[in-house]
């Protein structure tokens, strides 16, 4: 009888540890949601698919819009009163976001950052490097346009490390080779948005000959811009992520080109190595996720 009592203390010992043990929470908390969006989409998959290979719980949020910075600040404060362990952010606004990430940093969360560069000290960055793509694609426009042509760049969210090193990297290299940047406008990041500023553009620059367009859906709402003006086959546009659509819109010879990102080794790697911060392990300060410059030969592997 006592055996049994003592078997029967054990077993309970075991099953209330195992009832006490959960597994740890990582937060992506994404700039925009990844219904409609084939970039977050990615990062997304890709969070999953990591978060399952380490069995951990992954909460996946995203404010409504890219430029709602509140409600991403309100998502990560809800987040940390519910003590999760780490958390992967792009930031809508990284100075707004600072302290919010100070808070999480404080509370002992680990805190890396996915696609946009914040302003914290110390906190390591995971995505591409944007002055670098963006000079991929302005290096494919020079090639293929003559010199002292108009060329236009559509900016996204300017205040975003994100779109100002893509505006940037793609200003400094089409000036560099000889072009006339005659256009810069903000579009969001939107496509409905980068189509009513390439009208504009368009009405005052009717010689206008390549277009960079800081994503793809800026792209495309270009591409739309310029069907509507009838001057399509007139226009080179280079895009930024290589989406599924904008590889499409290449092979169908709408958009001339993007560039690749890895979004979803960026949700594997954020998911990663905001746990190893918690556990206190040492990671790279930036982890480049790399670009590649997608043509119509190649477009078919983005598909």
């Amino acid at each position: 009888m006592k055996a049994k009592l003592l078997g029967l203390a054990s077993a309970l010992a075991i099953l209330t540890a195992t009832a006490g043990a959960h597994a740890e929470t990582v937060l992506l908390s994404m700039k925009g949601p990844g219904a409609g969006n084939p970039f977050w989409a990615a990062v997304e998959a890709g969070a999953k698919e990591k978060a399952a290979e380490l069995g951990v719980d992954l909460v996946v949020l995203a404010p409504p819009t890219e430029s709602d910075v509140q409600a991403q600040i309100a998502q990560v404060e809800d987040q940390l009163v519910k003590n999760i362990d780490a958390m992967a952010i792009a930031p809508t606004d990284p100075n707004a976001l600072g302290p919010i990430v100070d808070q999480a940093i404080a509370q002992g969360v680990g805190v890396v950052f996915v696609d946009t560069k914040g302003i914290n000290d110390g906190v390591t960055f995971i995505g591409t490097n944007n002055e670098v793509g963006a000079a991929l694609a302005a290096d494919f426009i020079c090639k293929n346009i003559d010199k002292g042509s108009d060329v236009a760049i559509l900016q996204g969210i300017i205040t975003q490390s994100t779109g100002k090193a893509r505006a940037d990297g793609a200003k400094k290299g089409l000036t560099d080779c000889g072009l006339n940047v005659v256009a810069e406008q903000p579009a969001d990041w939107d496509t409905a948005k980068a189509q009513a500023a390439m009208e504009n553009i368009l009405t005052g620059n009717p010689g206008l000959k390549a277009v960079f367009a800081s994503n793809d859906n800026m792209a495309l709402g270009v591409v739309e811009a310029l069907k509507s003006a009838g001057m399509l086959d007139q226009v080179m546009v280079v895009g930024f992520d290589a989406n599924p659509n904008a590889a499409e819109s290449i092979l169908a010879g709408e958009m001339t080109a993007s560039v690749a990102q890895n979004p979803m080794n960026m949700g594997r790697f954020g998911v990663e190595n905001a746990l190893k911060v918690k556990h206190g392990e040492t990671i790279d300060a930036i982890i480049d996720t790399g670009t590649v410059l997608v043509t119509k030969d190649n477009a078919a592997d983005y598909k």
